[in-house]
C-alpha cells in the first residue's frame, strides 16, 4: 500500500477522533447542534474512508479512482465540519458557502466511488 492510502487512513482515524469529541461537546454544551451535525458528518465518513481504501486496495473497486472518492470524504467531511465548528465556537463560518461547499463535493465524493465500482478492469 502506497503512501496516500496511508496517509488517508491515519486522517481518517483522527476524524473519528474528532467525530467523538464533538459529540461529547455536543452532549455536555447547551445550544450545540452544529457540534452534533459536525460530529455525524465526521463519524459517517471517517469509516466510508476506510473501507474505500479497503476495496480499492484489494482492486474491487478502480483503485485510483476509488482513492480519489476517498480523498474526496476526507476534505469535503472536514470542510463541512470545521464550518459547523467555526460557526458554533468563533461565531462565523471558515468562508461563505464552505459547509454546502462541503456537502456537495461529499455527495460528488459518493458518485465518484460509484464510478470507481462500475470502471471495467483491464
Amino acid at each position: 500500500m502506497s503512501g496516500a492510502p496511508r496517509l488517508l487512513i491515519g486522517v481518517a482515524a483522527i476524524m473519528g477522533a474528532c467525530g467523538v469529541m464533538l459529540a461529547a461537546a455536543a452532549a455536555h454544551l447547551p445550544d450545540a447542534t452544529r457540534l452534533a451535525t459536525a460530529s455525524s458528518m465526521l463519524l459517517f465518513h471517517a469509516p466510508a474512508v476506510l473501507a474505500t481504501i479497503a476495496v480499492a486496495d484489494r482492486a474491487i473497486i478502480h483503485p485510483k479512482i476509488g482513492i480519489v472518492a476517498a480523498a474526496g470524504f476526507v476534505i469535503a467531511a472536514s470542510l463541512f465540519a470545521g464550518d459547523l465548528v467555526a460557526r458554533q465556537y468563533g461565531g462565523q463560518g471558515l468562508f461563505p458557502m464552505a459547509a454546502p461547499s462541503g456537502g456537495t463535493l461529499l455527495i460528488v465524493s459518493w458518485v465518484v466511488l460509484a464510478v470507481s465500482a462500475m470502471w471495467p478492469r483491464r
